[in-house]
């Protein structure tokens, strides 16, 4: 019997082949390494790739992006001990979450939204791609997970961030922006572990209806505070066409958006899924990435 949930699977059964669904089984059943990104607010790669050289770390560099590394046979324990992490030098991340902000591309000066930012990951890659010139303003509705995000902020020196403790929906509409990540709450079915004992009670029906309401209303916010012309970037660690395609087409079938395709050379040494948008990323679980969908979408 297959250890996924019969609800996900039929999910999964709609939508992609059989073959595709072991595949995507199998992505499930790994156990991926330790992968992180150095902080270039306060370090750099070569340095960093230094000090692991020098305690006998082993790391495998990334192809589409140079500030990342895959380590092997090394604990999350291992890094945390090191002053390195502890002074926010470097930032331990999965590589399908380090992509939505490369596609979104900050830029100097660029007045930049992220809808649902805790615990920061992407708020501080953000910053760092931009050189620590980008104005972030970073949306989290959670009091606690707020202060989690001011902490990873403050240990990075991401100091150019502007934390609103509000759920982003409920923004106000004179709020304009140069461009937005909206990272949405999902179901998880890319990053799921058929390890997980308690999944038949927590992957339900009603998590992905729940999920698509809260993504489609966030969508239309993004929309609304985007400037026209400007782009945005929506992403979600699903692999469910419910929560990405057909929450696109909506407001792709009113005309208020545009997809800008992701160039996919830059992503060969990922195994993609398909989808029923062109241009989208659609990235299966492996035994280096969780399932994520990423797509770069043009206000009109």
């Amino acid at each position: 019997m297959i250890n996924i949930p019969e609800f996900l699977y039929n999910l999964l059964k709609s939508q992609y082949a059989e073959n595709l669904i072991d595949i995507i089984i199998d992505g499930y059943s790994t156990r991926r390494p330790v992968t992180l990104r150095v902080n270039t607010l306060k370090n750099n790669i070569e340095n960093i790739k230094y000090i692991f050289d020098s305690l006998g770390f082993k790391y495998k560099e990334v192809s589409w992006y140079k500030d990342a590394l895959i380590m092997e046979n090394i604990s999350h324990e291992d890094l945390k001990n090191l002053d390195i992490y502890k002074n926010g030098e470097i930032y331990l991340q999965s590589l399908s979450s380090m992509i939505p902000p490369l596609i979104l591309c900050p830029e100097k000066n660029e007045n930049i939204l992220d809808m649902t930012s805790a615990p920061g990951g992407k708020t501080t890659q953000m910053l760092a791609l931009s050189q620590n010139q980008a104005f972030i303003t970073a949306c989290e509705k959670n009091k606690i997970r707020a202060e989690r995000l001011q902490y990873n902020l403050n240990k990075q020196n991401a100091n150019r961030v502007n934390v609103m403790i509000k759920d982003a929906r409920q923004l106000d509409n004179f709020f304009s922006f140069d461009k937005i990540l909206l990272d949405a709450p999902c179901s998880g079915s890319g990053t799921i572990s058929i390890f997980d004992k308690k999944l038949d009670s927590t992957f339900t029906e009603s998590l992905v209806t729940r999920s698509s309401k809260v993504q489609a209303d966030l969508l239309k916010k993004a929309i609304n505070l985007l400037k026209p012309k400007h782009e945005m970037v929506y992403s979600t660690c699903s692999i469910l066409c419910q929560e990405n395609e057909n929450i696109l087409k909506k407001f792709i079938d009113l005309k208020q958006i545009e997809v800008l395709p992701i160039n996919k050379s830059n992503f060969t040494d990922i195994t993609l899924l398909p989808t029923s948008i062109e241009g989208t990323l659609n990235i299966c679980p492996s035994e280096l990435y969780e399932g994520f969908f990423v797509a770069k979408l043009r206000k009109l």
